[in-house]
């Protein structure tokens, strides 16, 4: 369809993606004269959600050029001055924009616990405060589809998951979610756009719909074979799960690659299935269950034959929890340009932040995660282990790793965590994140 001449292009920059708070007390520090005084802002999470002992940093790789390419346009600086967001200094200063600051941050796929400083940007107060929004927005989203998929994964016990949410999201969400749930563990995805944007590796056959396509389910199973191989997965629950292990058999012969099951008791019909197809010689048929899979489910499904699942809607949704939660806060400042920073910080109930620039470091015992603290100074601790990266400087990325490399990282950080940590069932975060070295949380049923 062809728009109107006079329709707007309504395509933003990232500079629009933010509340619009975020502008006007940006007006009110270049009325002022202090949008250029020294600042630091960081990322952090108070709390994990309700039962969860570890978060997953997701989002780091897609956030940073977002920052490089944070700007605004004449376009929108005009709707922005006609809105009355911002006044006529404010949009001098905004033609210009490019951020200029440094920002540290824990690798993506890293581990973090409440209070880890995960994010820490050195910059402008102006700069700073346009981030917050476009920082929490990514970080919270991925953050979140990160640490349910993390868990869904270390429940699957090396069994590969294909995530397969992307019905139940935003289009652009689910190539978000495609992404960061390869990182944490994932083997694969079926949304296309995470494989051509991210090289996610892709998989997909037929649905329902090709079956009853088809005058019959053979029929259906012969156009599947012709066009994808022996090696292909088939749909066999859309009649009868046994009749369709039959046919799928009888079509594609003992070499088939694997059968779906989409209903019913998974444990009890994949027991069934992998009963009927050893018995027709199909040993090496793997078989792959999906239909409302979780990490619970998954854990409850440890014993039954199953070689692989597909998770849709619990992964893109972040499992019953779709944000995590992570607040970014003023915790510098200085009163002129030239000044020194002071440490600021909230005192409100149940709110508190703590003030000053944080460098977080972490201790290990034969390879297992033991303590993670920060320090507000410049002293290193002995013995302990930097977390942060240099992810900006001066404006520009410095840290862009592969996502597979992201994806290594990950699963070596979950490997520092003890079992009881990486167990699905809920307890209290491993670690709580101070200016002290913390223990970590005593496993369920534990006594001291």
């Amino acid at each position: 369809m062809t728009l109107p001449p006079d329709t707007p292009d309504l395509t933003v920059s990232p500079g629009l993606l933010t509340d619009r708070y975020e502008l006007t007390m940006l007006t009110s520090f270049v009325t002022d004269g202090s949008a250029d005084h020294p600042a630091v802002f960081e990322a952090f999470a108070r709390r994990l959600p309700e039962g969860r002992r570890y978060g997953v940093l997701g989002g780091l790789g897609r956030l940073l050029p977002m920052i490089e390419r944070f700007t605004f346009g004449a376009d929108e600086i005009a709707w922005l001055l006609g809105d009355g967001v911002i006044n006529e200094a404010t949009a001098d200063y905004l033609r210009d924009f490019r951020f200029s600051g440094d920002i540290d941050a824990y690798p993506e796929g890293d581990l973090y616990f409440p209070g880890s400083p995960v994010f820490s940007v050195r910059c402008t107060l102006g700069e700073g405060v346009l981030l917050e929004t476009l920082v929490l927005s990514v970080l919270n989203h991925d953050s979140a589809i990160a640490s349910a998929a993390a868990r869904m994964a270390v429940a699957a016990g090396g069994r590969p998951l294909v995530e397969m949410g992307s019905r139940r999201t935003h289009e652009e969400a689910a190539v978000a979610v495609a992404r960061v749930a390869y990182v944490a563990g994932f083997a694969s995805t079926s949304n296309l756009a995470a494989g051509r944007r991210h090289g996610v590796p892709t998989v997909g056959t037929a649905a329902h719909a090709f079956t009853l396509a088809h005058t019959s389910e053979v029929e259906a199973f012969r156009s599947q074979v012709a066009a994808q191989g022996v090696g292909t997965t088939l749909l066999v629950d859309t009649y009868d799960t046994a009749q369709g292990i039959r046919n799928a058999v009888e079509v594609a012969g003992t070499g088939l690659g694997a059968v779906r099951i989409d209903s019913g008791d998974l444990a009890d019909e994949a027991t069934a299935a992998r009963r009927l197809l050893d018995e027709l010689g199909a040993t090496g048929t793997r078989i792959t269950a999906t239909s409302d899979i979780d990490e619970y489910v998954i854990t409850a499904l440890a014993d039954a034959p199953i070689d692989g699942y597909g998770v849709g809607t619990r992964v893109a949704t972040g499992s019953g929890h779709p944000t995590a939660s992570m607040v970014y806060k003023l915790v510098a400042v200085a009163d002129s340009p030239d000044g020194p920073l002071r440490p600021v910080a909230k005192k409100s109930h149940d709110k508190v932040s703590v003030g000053g620039r944080k460098t977080a470091y972490r201790s290990h015992d034969d390879g297992v995660l033991t303590g993670e603290w920060f320090v507000t100074d410049e002293a290193a601790p002995a013995d302990a282990t930097p977390v942060q990266v240099a992810a900006v400087r001066a404006g520009r990325t410095v840290h862009s790793p592969d996502l597979e490399t992201v994806r290594a990282h990950c699963a070596a950080a979950l490997a520092t965590l003890p079992a009881e940590a990486r167990s699905v069932s809920g307890g209290a975060p491993y670690l709580t994140v101070t200016s002290e070295a913390t223990s970590p949380a005593p496993a369920e049923g534990a006594t001291s």
